[in-house]
């Protein structure tokens, strides 16, 4: 069995049961919440590896919940993939901003949702490469997984994590949103080309710090996507 745990947050228990079923299958262990009081406190007291966050649920939204596991230095690293029903350009986007690391809209198939978890959890907690790179005093150790600017840790997450190793390990050249997909994401996971944007500006905004500003390394290149450059960076 699976060591990993998944927290389904939903109020549809015929969602939830559906979800457990599929993902107990795949070998996970579910716990199952219908509110933001009682997915609070397993997140606490259980510390979930994933946690399926619906939007839309009694007592409060998942973005509440969500605003408050980013606010917490126990749970901001937490990862979380947002369900759904909503469509609209700007709620998907208001989701990932706050802090969710993935997302998917009603109705999606069981299959789906696993990849992306697997992916997530590939992402979150993969293994490292050894690696230690750094730019002036902006220094990435895949060791223990921090960022750090000039011996100050930067608050990061997983996916802003993997993006900068892999600009730090591929630097002066153009990527597009699909071959950062590829390379950073996984080519089997289904995520939308846009993500690549709100990753990026949360990457950005991370590597603004009182020490220093390294936003500018990540420089977007109109027509392609992104490159990773240290010209000029002494």
């Amino acid at each position: 069995m699976s060591s990993r745990t998944v927290l389904i947050v939903d109020d549809e228990f015929a969602i939830r049961d559906m979800l457990r079923m599929a993902l107990e299958l795949a070998e996970f262990r579910c716990l199952e919440a219908d509110n933001i009081r009682t997915a609070y406190a397993l997140i606490v007291d259980e510390r979930p590896d994933v946690v399926l966050l619906d939007w839309m649920l009694p007592g409060g939204s998942g973005i509440e919940l969500l605003r408050r596991l980013k606010r917490d230095d126990l749970t901001r690293d937490m990862p979380v993939i947002m369900l759904t029903a909503k469509t609209n350009e700007d709620n998907i986007i208001q989701g990932l901003d706050v802090g969710a690391d993935d997302y998917l809209t009603k109705p999606f198939a069981p299959r789906e949702l696993i990849a992306r978890i697997k992916a997530l959890l590939r992402r979150a907690h993969g293994s490292s490469e050894g690696e230690r790179m750094a730019v002036a005093d902006l220094v990435l150790d895949a060791d223990s997984r921090r960022v750090l600017v000039a011996d100050t840790p930067v608050d990061m997450g997983p996916t802003e994590f993997n993006l900068l190793q892999f600009f730090m390990s591929h630097p002066e050249r153009a990527y597009t949103r699909g071959q950062l997909l590829d390379r950073v994401w996984g080519a089997n996971v289904y995520v939308e080309e846009r993500t690549v944007d709100v990753h990026i500006r949360r990457l950005r905004k991370a590597l603004q710090s009182g020490q220093a500003d390294y936003s500018m390394l990540i420089q977007t290149v109109r027509g392609t996507g992104y490159r990773f450059s240290t010209q000029g960076v002494t």
